[in-house]
């Protein structure tokens, strides 16, 4: 049996090694992650969206994030939902996203 939490705490760090290369910050703390939902046997359902549907890094992020979370120890395979409802915002960033991008 996997421990589904310290599972997702492990792929939130991946996550978190992901960046639009226009944004200095990553892909979690920017709020473009929704939902992490894992099964019992460590398929990964990841639920995100981006900045924008015309966002340059649209064909390129998703498939990253998907490589990278599959590197997971634990993680069997990874089923990715980009979605564009809700819309991003920036009050969906971190408060240290915020911080570092100068809104604070």
């Amino acid at each position: 049996m996997i421990d589904k939490g310290k599972l997702e705490q492990e792929i939130i760090q991946k996550l978190k090694t992901c960046f639009d290369p226009e944004i200095p910050v990553d892909i979690w703390e920017l709020g473009l992650i929704y939902e992490i939902k894992i099964d019992d046997d460590g398929n990964t359902y990841i639920k995100m969206t981006l900045t924008s549907p015309h966002c340059p890094v649209a064909g390129i992020l998703p498939p990253e994030v998907k490589e990278k979370v599959k590197k997971v120890t634990g993680v069997k395979d990874v089923y990715l939902d980009l979605v564009w409802e809700p819309a991003w915002s920036m009050e969906k960033m971190s408060e240290e996203a915020k911080l570092e991008l100068g809104f604070l």
